[in-house]
């Protein structure tokens, strides 16, 4: 009697899971494949991004009825990331997309399992992203955005020769300001330049840091930070009103309200992110897939705010010389 009981059970849970296998397979076999995005925050070159990423896969043939994408956006909130990270996980996702650092960080320590990619990173080895960006070891490739800041900071030293204090703002909580706020005080410093900084916590802060730095230096560096670059018409109302000229890593903080510098087009960095996502949903292992530097560099130009700090056409393409 026991031993027929236990073959009784063994036969139902083996048809639950024979029924299991068929669910996910009928699920598979769809064509639709399931993606998630988690975006940290409304800002320009993090949209672009976005918006990059789904021209890359519905150039590929994933649009319409063939892709389903969950998108959320944390609002810069980290309760909210950890919140949106928990509900991706339990989706049955066939890849992630997370955008920005700290929505990468977020969602990796919920969901290991599900292959992630990630765009408008600075660098995913600090991040605590990857450990060998040539052979991702944590089920997450993508693509940073970090240019050379060195070359930045030479490129808006041109620009303003005359500038001998050099001002930065930054949210010290993201991981890749720091990291880049720390590169370019080095290369400032080599250029013999003083350096002067002031954090910001959320957008509501972008003003007082703005004005309070520009009475203390004559040229401003903005890193890729998402904070800032969100309240980047704050900071070109406050640099045009006192004078400071404001130099962005990003194409997009430039446009917003910056001068000039050399960048990346983040509607590109987000194709180039959506073309490994296709690798991954057509068959290959996120280790086989070695983390991406941008594809291109280019000379990014505000002509408003170039003419109001009486900088040419010229000046900017030579300075990138």
């Amino acid at each position: 009697m026991k031993m027929t009981k236990v073959l009784t059970g063994v036969a139902a849970a083996a048809m639950l899971l024979t029924l299991a296998a068929c669910g996910k397979k009928a699920q598979a076999d769809d064509g639709t494949v399931r993606i998630g995005v988690l975006q940290l925050i409304d800002q320009t070159a993090l949209t672009d991004a976005r918006q990059g990423f789904t021209q890359a896969l519905a150039k590929a043939g994933y649009k319409g009825k063939k892709v389903q994408i969950d998108y959320v956006n944390a609002q810069g909130d980290q309760a909210n990331l950890k919140t949106m990270s928990e509900r991706l996980a339990k989706d049955d996702n066939d890849v992630n997309l997370a955008i920005a650092t700290p929505a990468a960080q977020a969602l990796l320590k919920e969901d290991n399992q599900t292959p992630m990619v990630f765009t408008a990173v600075t660098d995913p080895k600090a991040a605590g992203l990857v450990d060998d960006l040539k052979a991702p070891d944590k089920n997450v490739t993508g693509v940073v955005d970090l240019v050379d800041i060195p070359a930045q900071v030479s490129y808006m030293h041109k620009l303003f020769p005359k500038a001998k204090t050099v001002g930065m703002i930054y949210n010290a909580a993201e991981q890749n300001s720091i990291v880049q706020v720390q590169a370019a005080e080095k290369a400032a410093k080599q250029l013999g330049l003083k350096v002067t900084k002031r954090t910001v916590a959320s957008t509501n802060d972008v003003q007082q840091a703005m004005e309070s730095l520009a009475g203390s230096s004559d040229v401003i560096y903005a890193p890729t930070d998402n904070t800032v670059a969100a309240a980047m018409a704050t900071v070109g109302k406050v640099s045009l009103a006192k004078k400071v000229p404001v130099v962005p890593a990003a194409s997009t903080m430039v446009e917003d309200g910056g001068v000039a510098n050399i960048g990346i087009d983040y509607k590109e960095l987000g194709r180039q992110t959506g073309r490994l996502a296709v690798k991954i949903l057509r068959g290959q292992k996120v280790k086989q897939l070695a983390v991406e530097a941008p594809a291109k560099v280019t000379v990014i130009k505000n002509e408003k705010m170039m003419k109001a700090f009486g900088i040419t056409a010229q000046d900017a393409a030579d300075a990138a010389k």
